[in-house]
């Protein structure tokens, strides 16, 4: 896919792929929150992980930037969270939505990571960039409801375990394998996680002052049994 990558004070569209695709689950790093966060999810049928946190593989060729994706049924929602990619020797941050058939996870999490896409902004920053102010990155999405756009989520990265302890926790290593991407968590929706035919979501640096941003909206399979 192709991408703005953003090094220092250059910014440079390249062409790059994604050769294998983690979904860290259940990355908390505030011990209440994660544990809301299970407790929203037991709510709607979903069993307790064995661990936390936990990377479920999917298919490479659910990343996309594509502004339209296609579910089955209306049970499936998003969730922003940030994302790592390894690309040219360098660790890349971005901004994804770990959509997820919500039904499916009820009986077999792996399954319903990857029952959708997952949505990607076509734009990274250089992760040795924002290091030093890692904690002072937010994230925010919202839903399409009643006609209205609502907040959905918003939150600090902080509410995640940093950068470098999901990769080594992945890896064993302290960099992904290149061409590698990860989602690495999500935090609580407020007012519950629930399905929207559209979803935005954004990552702000309030040091350096920008944003990266994205937006999906679902088209909707017929389920006939």
């Amino acid at each position: 896919m192709k991408v703005k990558l953003h090094n220092g004070n250059t910014t440079e569209t390249k062409d790059v792929s994604v050769s294998k695709a983690i979904v860290a689950g259940w990355t908390g790093r505030d011990r209440v929150a994660l544990e809301k966060h299970i407790k929203e999810l037991e709510e709607l049928g979903v069993a307790r992980p064995a661990s936390t946190p936990i990377y479920y593989r999917v298919s490479a060729s659910r990343i996309t930037p594509e502004p339209l994706i296609e579910t089955t049924g209306d049970a499936s929602s998003g969730e922003v969270e940030f994302v790592l990619a390894q690309w040219g020797g360098e660790m890349w941050v971005g901004v994804g939505s770990d959509h997820t058939d919500r039904q499916v996870e009820t009986y077999n999490v792996t399954v319903s990571k990857q029952m959708c896409e997952k949505p990607v902004a076509a734009e990274f920053w250089r992760y040795a960039d924002v290091a030093p102010h890692w904690d002072k990155l937010v994230m925010r999405s919202w839903i399409e409801e009643n006609g209205e756009r609502v907040l959905y989520q918003e939150g600090s990265v902080i509410s995640m375990l940093d950068p470098m302890t999901l990769v080594s926790g992945y890896e064993g290593k302290p960099a992904l394998d290149e061409g590698a991407l990860m989602f690495c968590g999500t935090f609580a929706a407020k007012g519950g996680i629930r399905p929207a035919d559209n979803f935005e979501f954004e990552i702000h640096d309030p040091v350096l002052g920008r944003t990266i941003r994205h937006g999906y909206r679902l088209s909707k399979l017929p389920v006939l049994g």
